[in-house]
């Protein structure tokens, strides 16, 4: 071991997804001293506008939305005290299948390697031992985090230096309690099922690798999920209120892909092996 931090670096699709399946650990990480990098690969630009206004719709002014998402990524920033925030700015491709997967500057449209190259660059200045990001499919099927993963993995490859990379993945056990907490504020969901054009969401219990306890910064991760105030409309989990939040996000948990470190599985920390 060195002198230097410990780093962590989460790479993820759009404003607003580091709250989710990241947050407990960013903020976590960061109270243990930990250097904890964000980069966001897009602008957000195809999310709802002041209003609500969906992409599309008349008044939905793109470039408005990108300046709004910036400051609210800023906010939860702050909530989650990641020392560092990187923006790749590519342009948000929207949905699988909108007319913006193929828009000059789109993420989904641009060549990986050149995007990996960019994000080659930062893994080499900071140096993570740790590396997240999404699985192939981008979690639910995505183009931005389908794209995500894409650049982290050949970043990852050309660079050879973080020691471990996890991708974000939730119990298959889980979607039941979802189901039933969901309903309790009126919210539908059903409990997803593969189909031939769309994997089967999350892992079975005894497939995840790495269980992290982040119920102690649960309110750090509510924050941060709620200074994307644009988006409050799609963000369900807002209207559970914190301590129930708290009680359903209080873990996340991943899959290891790669590790150099030998340390065993299941595991209760992204640096296991390191510390």
């Amino acid at each position: 071991m060195t002198d230097r931090s410990l780093t962590l670096m989460a790479v993820h699709a759009h404003p607003d997804d580091e709250a989710t399946s990241t947050g407990g650990v960013l903020a976590r990480y960061a109270a243990e001293g930990v250097t904890t990098v964000l980069v966001t690969c897009t602008d957000g630009g195809c999310g709802d506008g002041p209003g609500g206004i969906k992409p599309g719709d008349p008044g939905h002014d793109p470039k408005a939305v990108v300046e709004m998402r910036r400051a609210e990524l800023a906010a939860s920033c702050e909530a989650l005290k990641v020392t560092h925030l990187e923006t790749l700015d590519y342009g948000d491709s929207g949905m699988m299948g909108w007319a913006t997967n193929e828009a000059p500057g789109a993420f989904w449209n641009t060549p990986v390697a050149e995007a990996a190259d960019r994000l080659a660059e930062l893994i080499r200045r900071y140096r993570p031992d740790v590396v997240v990001t999404y699985d192939e499919n981008g979690f639910y099927g995505h183009p931005d985090h389908i794209q995500a993963h894409r650049i982290t993995m050949a970043a990852v490859e050309q660079t050879g230096i973080p020691a471990k990379v996890y991708w974000t993945t939730v119990p298959r056990s889980a979607f039941q309690q979802f189901g039933t907490v969901m309903k309790e504020i009126g919210v539908e969901f059903p409990e997803p099922e593969a189909t031939d054009e769309m994997p089967a969401l999350g892992l079975p219990d005894d497939e995840i690798t790495t269980w992290v306890d982040t119920s102690g910064y649960g309110g750090q991760k509510f924050a941060s999920l709620a200074a994307h105030a644009s988006q409050a409309e799609n963000i369900f989990f807002l209207r559970l209120g914190q301590e129930r939040f708290t009680e359903l996000m209080g873990m996340e948990t991943f899959v290891r892909v790669r590790d150099t470190t030998g340390a065993a599985t299941p595991e209760d920390d992204l640096f296991a092996g390191l510390r």
